[in-house]
């Protein structure tokens, strides 16, 4: 046997494939990375197993032109494997109808992050590329992890909606200089897995540990102990879910009337603190958001919200607050209301110290403010000038012609005919997943692009099989990760699996504009190409190899990024005149007369709190008590991966874990290992319960990203067989500022499912005919 092995990247990091005349062996981490993913080597169980697309495959009732009802719906349909030259002509001939019987926004360009890693093979670049060329699309705007956050920070600190990640401090500046970190929604360590574009070492665990080290205090204000690595030793502040809001009002107004807080940072670099003090105080409703009121709502001690105010400000602190908390009703007000309490707090714009947000959500995040110039796959601007919020998906397919609110704007939801999705899996991400299935089957045609037979898939009429980034030649630039990494192809694609670009360049040909998106270049003359624009456009200070020794070395490292970075609070404490923030005022908006403006009933002109639709304090918990937290898992990148060995081995008896306090579970006659339904309204489905008391008592943790696999798809309340929480988590907006999702904001209840199991049939390909 004579072993190859070559340079892998992934989101979830770099590895080495072993490859054997053609056939994958195996992954190994590689050896300089100090916290290597075990994703990665689960990755060989799914490369050749029985959910791979092989071939083109078309719907039988669409392809037929058969109603969609019944056995002939999407997601209950056989499927007919077909040429590629018929699927080509399939594909381009229905582009070419939508567009001139609909117009170019009834298509829409269906792509969403996360799907590739690496420059070039960028699915959603490839996909707007080629429908920007071909007339336009509508997009979608946002993202579901952050939606509330890239609307309301630009309001409140200015600048584009991430620019916060170079103005927050780095971990290494968190160790030399703070004292004490007050993280809302936790730090779990197993987000930090990732990182979008790819990633070379994983550095995150390392710096945590740094910063305990030299003696920086942490506090976990949570629904999950486990949402800290363990080695922090941090104190743990457990807080019913969605209360967020209130429990930092609770420690501002402690600040306020202790008179602890930072008069002189909020005279001069905020504005609008005197209209906030005054809802705060309880001048403007008659409600006083005290230690006392917070602690009604928060289930946090009125003790521990004094305490926590007195130490954020009497030492060096950092309030952070992670994404999971804007995922939620009124999403907005936490990620605002924690800049604001960083404001009071003292430390605002003082190094290592102050606001941040999304740490160790990513292996970026904290580690470093940003990279280098990488060339990626040349944009090109759309035509269309229609978009929607990422979220409101479902609700543009059920309700075309509706106006929304979004962020001052009236936006009027298009027609979409044709859903073309390339990268990313709506059955994964969106909420209330037979909502979903309903609106799904209202567009004319759905083409998707997969590698594998997941629910997306499934509920296509057009699938073309796609290679993985196993099978492409390209490299990974991660975001804010100081490396490039070769990623020659580890084996062929396949089947009859093709990169997406490959796919895209036939439809070119087809459609008339093939020069125009390939530029007459191969896919390794555009790697190379994007490379030596690299090289290029960084100069010879940053003395990069040429490009074939690149490729024969597969590492090479960026120069770094020379600040200083713009809105920096540093400077803005030195000096608010000299150094204004992007906003109207130039200053922190703890008032913002632009959102008070905007008049919207559900996100005033200052942080507030807005009680949830769904949370334990609501009248609906007497039927579901249990309010779920549908966070990432650790097991896997949202869905991708579900059907590799490391997922597989965390599933009990094929379910998704669900993990469940035990004082909940004994008055439940659960145990471990107990296969239970979680249940409501929306919907049902099936998990291994594991006991433990990490997580609160009247809260469920069921991560995100088994492959939903519904009895009945499309009617509420019917049986998920896996373990999918989205389809007991509601479709509605935050609010209309943001139109985010609101994930978060569930409650279910639980029991001991005594019927025979189901067989898990998310990974069985649907019924195909040659």
């Amino acid at each position: 046997m004579v072993e190859r092995r070559m340079s892998v990247a992934t989101h979830w990091g770099s590895f080495i494939a072993v490859v054997d005349s053609g056939r994958l062996v195996r992954i190994e981490p590689r050896g300089d990375d100090p916290a290597p993913s075990p994703i990665g080597p689960g990755m060989v169980t799914a490369a050749d197993d029985s959910a791979r697309v092989l071939r083109p495959a078309v719907r039988r009732g669409w392809l037929n032109g058969l109603p969609r009802t019944h056995d002939t719906a999407r997601g209950a349909d056989a499927f007919v494997e077909v040429s590629w030259d018929d699927a080509i002509t399939l594909v381009s001939d229905e582009l070419r109808r939508v567009r001139a019987q609909h117009g170019d926004s009834a298509v829409f360009g269906g792509s969403y992050g996360w799907a590739s890693a690496g420059a070039f093979h960028s699915a959603q670049g490839q996909l707007h590329r080629f429908l920007a060329l071909g007339g336009g699309y509508t997009d979608s705007r946002n993202t579901y992890s952050t939606a509330a956050l890239e609307v309301i920070l630009p309001h409140v600190i200015g600048g584009h909606p991430w620019s916060y990640q170079s103005r927050m401090p780095m971990w290494d500046e968190i160790a030399e200089n703070c004292e004490l970190v007050v993280a809302f929604g936790g730090l779990a360590l197993k987000n930090s897995q990732i990182n979008p574009g790819g990633l070379a070492r994983h550095q995150t665990q390392d710096l945590q540990r740094q910063c305990r080290e030299a003696g920086v205090r942490f506090v976990n204000v949570s629904p999950l102990r486990s949402d800290v690595a363990g080695f922090l030793d941090a104190e743990w502040l457990p807080v019913i879910p969605n209360t967020d809001t209130a429990a930092m009002l609770g420690i501002a107004h402690t600040m306020l009337v202790n008179r602890w807080h930072d008069e002189d940072f909020l005279r001069r670099c905020c504005v609008g603190f005197d209209r906030f003090a005054s809802y705060l105080l309880g001048e403007l409703d008659g409600v006083p958001k005290d230690a006392a009121w917070a602690a009604r709502i928060t289930g946090i001690g009125r003790d521990a919200i004094t305490d926590l105010a007195r130490r954020l400000t009497t030492q060096r602190s950092l309030v952070m607050v992670n994404y999971a908390v804007q995922r939620a009703d009124h999403g907005e007000q936490p990620i605002w209301m924690s800049v604001v309490l960083a404001a009071m707090a003292g430390s605002m714009g003082r190094s290592g110290c102050g606001w941040g947000a999304g740490y160790a959500t990513m292996d970026a995040t904290g580690v470093a403010r940003g990279r280098s110039f990488v060339a990626t796959i040349p944009e090109v601007s759309n035509p269309v000038p229609d978009f929607i919020p990422v979220a409101r998906i479902a609700d543009t397919l059920l309700h075309p012609g509706k106006t929304i609110d979004y962020d001052g704007r009236r936006l009027t939801l298009p027609e979409l005919r044709l859903v073309y999705w390339c990268g990313g899996n709506p059955f994964h991400h969106h909420q209330d997943l037979h909502r979903l299935t309903r609106a799904w089957q209202t567009p004319d045609t759905v083409v998707v692009h997969e590698a594998w037979w997941n629910t997306t898939a499934k509920f296509a009429d057009i699938v073309l099989p796609v290679a993985t980034g196993l099978e492409r030649d390209d490299f990974a630039a991660g975001f804010s990760d100081p490396h490039l990494v070769a990623m020659p192809k580890v084996r062929e694609p396949a089947g009859e699996s093709r990169t997406d670009h490959h796919i895209f360049r036939a439809l070119a040909s087809r459609l008339g504009y093939e020069q125009e998106f390939t530029e007459s270049r191969s896919e390794i003359e555009w790697v190379r190409h994007l490379y030596e624009q690299t090289r290029a456009g960084l100069g010879d200070d940053a003395a990069l190899p040429g490009f074939d020794d690149f490729w024969r070395s597969s590492t090479t490292e960026l120069p770094a990024l020379p600040g200083p970075f713009p809105g920096s609070f540093e400077a803005l404490r030195s000096d608010p005149q000299r150094f204004p923030l992007p906003t109207p005022s130039g200053r922190i908006e703890i008032f913002s007369e632009e959102i008070d403006s905007f008049g919207y009933d559900d996100c005033a002109g200052h942080p507030t709190w807005y009680e949830p639709v769904e949370w334990l304090g609501a009248g609906l918990s007497d039927r579901f008590p249990l309010h779920l937290i549908s966070n990432q898992p650790a097991s896997r990148l949202h869905s991708q991966y579900d059907n590799g060995g490391h997922s597989l081995d965390s599933k009990i008896r094929g379910r998704e874990p669900v993990t469940i306090n035990p004082s909940d579970a004994a008055s439940r006659g659960i145990e471990n290992g107990t296969i239970v339904r979680v249940h409501n309204d929306r919907g049902s489905c099936l998990a291994g319960a594991v006991l433990s008391d990490d997580v609160m008592p009247g809260v469920v943790q069921l991560s995100t990203g088994a492959w939903w696999d519904p009895v009945r798809p499309g009617l509420s309340g019917t049986l998920d067989r896996h373990g999918n929480p989205n389809v007991l988590t509601a479709d509605r907006p935050c609010s209309r500022l943001s139109q985010g999702p609101s994930a978060l904001s569930a409650l279910v209840d639980v029991e001991v499912y005594g019927d025979p199991l189901p067989d898990v049939l998310a990974f069985t390909p649907p019924d195909l005919e040659h």
